[in-house]
């Protein structure tokens, strides 16, 4: 069956061959222009992605100012991350928290909304605009508006609080509610996670449910049996997207405190962020070094959620 099967795809390979050879010069002038359209992507990609990403690697290795030409120095940024700089676990264990609450915020909170918004309510349209319109406003314009509303003295959650007895919290400056406030302020983002469900939600078949009831099973029964287990898919790409954002936390952290109170709220890209443009002479090579270092802690993350996946992602129609 093998043979056959080679035979088969030679055979094919050799058609494939024999039909572009046989092309029409008008033809292959069609294909020479196709090429030649899609070559400013090309472009784009080795400039702006695959050369800055070898770029840094090298660069990780070197101790670069910008104004010097780059000195060869091994691996002693990586050895002066891991020993003598306090900074890095503060600010990776800052961005862990982060990703953890700001995950687990986006996706039982988008998850529940999806469900809610998935049902037969009035004004449907209107609701589900409302809950997606904030993800497309810009994250700087959010951040001013988000200083407003954790304001101390006159901030909008403060007075809310109130309501319950609840005395006036110094969001940023209190370590111990900095980094809190960031999670709340993560909430602004899960109207995309929140459409994403919703998609999936909706391409689940009706029959499934109709044969639950049929067998008796009530609303959280029908959640736990059906909808779960086929919007496991959505799910693990909703965790995939997250997690890769989150550990990319910058701007609303450098526009609103800079890291503090007292490196509270100090995450990874940032203490990358200061060594590279902050610090003077700028430290390109050490940024470089965090830069890679971030990028095997995501592909670790990655790998472990792919690897785990075909323990709990079920797929429709797939076999066992």
């Amino acid at each position: 069956m093998a043979t056959a099967f080679g035979s088969q795809f030679s055979a094919l390979r050799g058609r494939r061959r024999e039909r572009w050879s046989d092309l029409s010069p008008m033809r292959k002038r069609e294909a020479k222009f196709g090429f030649l359209f899609i070559a400013p992507w090309f472009i784009g990609v080795l400039l702006f992605a695959l050369f800055p990403f070898i770029a840094s690697f090298v660069l990780s290795f070197t101790k670069y100012n910008i104004v010097a030409p780059p000195e060869w120095v091994g691996i002693e940024h990586y050895e002066h991350i891991f020993t003598d700089d306090p900074l890095f676990l503060k600010s990776l264990k800052n961005t862990a928290v982060y990703v953890g609450g700001s995950v687990a915020i986006r996706i039982l909170l988008g998850f529940g909304l999806a469900l809610l918004l998935n049902t037969k309510v009035r004004f449907l349209g209107l609701w589900r605009t409302l809950f997606y319109v904030p993800s497309v406003v810009p994250i700087v314009a959010l951040s001013i508006v988000w200083l407003y509303v954790l304001n101390a003295r006159a901030g909008l959650l403060n007075w809310f609080l109130g309501f319950f007895g609840i005395s006036r919290i110094r969001w940023f400056a209190d370590p111990d509610f900095a980094m809190l406030a960031f999670l709340i302020m993560s909430t602004t983002w899960v109207g995309v996670t929140m459409v994403i469900f919703l998609a999936g939600l909706q391409g689940i078949p009706e029959e499934y449910y109709d044969a639950a009831k049929i067998d008796g099973a009530n609303m959280a029964q029908r959640l736990w049996r059906v909808t779960i287990p086929l919007m496991t898919p959505t799910i693990y790409l909703n965790v995939l997207i997250n997690i890769i954002g989150a550990f990319q936390v910058f701007t609303q952290v450098f526009i609103m405190t800079g890291g503090a109170p007292r490196d509270a709220t100090r995450t990874y890209v940032l203490h990358l962020f200061d060594h590279a443009f902050q610090y003077l002479p700028p430290q390109m090579g050490y940024s470089s070094a965090l830069a890679w270092i971030l990028f095997m802690i995501i592909f670790a993350f990655t790998a472990v959620i792919v690897a785990s996946s075909q323990r709990w992602v079920f797929y429709q129609g797939a076999e066992d």
